[in-house]
């Protein structure tokens, strides 16, 4: 490594540490007993129904609609979604997993931690050029890919595919429900109609936003320690969350790289800095939330929380290279 690159990964590592110092900080807080396995669900609960829902919302309400929601990226990302949940599904099949196993196994190998993770971390490295790949990603994987993989999961359950259709259903009316696509659409609609809060309230907006980031953070590795503790992660799992792992970190980044790249050779209407983003949104570790809905929906819990366990340790150096490369 030259003289140049390695004050430059210093300074990659110096922004990316701290956000994976926290995760950390939850994980052995847990561990250790400091903080009861009863909490977490009280952090969930101020994250992603405070703290992701102001932050998002400042965070749509200072950037322009026009740049908001472009079809580009959208497109781009839903097309590298669904190409890794088919890859995903594929690998899984081929290993002799059910379709619900292998459902869940793609939804943690396509899905992010865009809402807990990548919020906070691509803010600090790219300010505002970060709001819409992160918006699309939220998006698309919220409404799309999470809605896919379940009813993949359904597959064989109930008539004619009812079974998947309902499903399918129910995931979509847990979206309408989810407050961060709420947080969204109503700092667009403050952005689009050039309105503002009031001072007390938009002080009050800004305060659970600015906590939002390190408390989320905390929860990760919260959530991941009461998953090892209740899944007993141990054995010879691990080999099986290989797969998955790679497929996350590596296969789905290299796609929107690749398919972007292609993409803009073609004259698609997407810029460096947004493709750049969008790449390191995939490059984020899976999302801690899709343990929860593998134990609603019957699914190995213990498989779906060794990828996600592995891809945020794992992480900390595939997306600071990520970071390193694309710069």
């Amino acid at each position: 490594m030259s003289a140049l690159q390695c004050p430059f990964m210093t300074a990659i590592v110096a922004i990316t540490f701290p956000f994976f110092a926290l995760v950390l900080a939850g994980y052995i807080a847990v561990r250790r007993g400091w903080l009861p396995q009863l909490a977490i669900p009280g952090l969930n609960t101020f994250v992603l129904f405070f703290g992701l829902p102001c932050l998002l919302y400042r965070f749509s309400a200072g950037t322009p609609v026009s740049q908001l929601f472009a079809p580009a990226l959208f497109s781009l990302y839903l097309a590298c979604a669904l190409v890794t949940v088919g890859l995903a599904v594929a690998v899984a099949r081929l290993r002799g997993m059910d379709w619900n196993n292998a459902a869940f196994g793609a939804l943690v190998a396509a899905f992010p931690n865009t809402g807990f993770m990548g919020v906070p971390l691509l803010a600090a490295l790219l300010g505002s050029r970060a709001s819409a790949p992160l918006i699309a990603a939220l998006m698309v994987d919220l409404v799309l890919t999470s809605s896919l993989c379940i009813a993949l999961s359904r597959r064989g359950h109930g008539r004619h595919g009812q079974g998947s259709l309902a499903a399918a259903g129910q995931a979509l009316g847990a979206v309408v429900r989810n407050p961060l696509p709420w947080g969204i659409f109503l700092g667009a609609a403050a952005s689009g109609l050039g309105l503002t809060l009031i001072a007390p309230m938009m002080t009050t907006v800004n305060m659970l936003a600015d906590a939002a980031s390190p408390v989320a953070l905390f929860t990760i590795g919260a959530v991941l320690a009461r998953a090892q503790a209740q899944a007993g992660l141990a054995g010879s799992g691990w080999s099986a969350a290989a797969p998955g792992t790679v497929i996350k970190l590596v296969v789905h980044p290299a796609l929107i790289y690749t398919l972007g790249y292609l993409a803009m050779g073609a004259g698609l209407p997407l810029d460096d800095a947004a493709w750049s983003a969008l790449v390191l949104v995939a490059a984020l570790p899976s999302a801690n939330n899709v343990a929860m809905l593998a134990e609603r929906y019957g699914a190995d819990t213990g498989h779906v929380a060794r990828i996600t366990l592995a891809t945020t340790v794992l992480s900390f150096l595939s997306f600071s290279a990520a970071v390193a490369l694309l710069r």
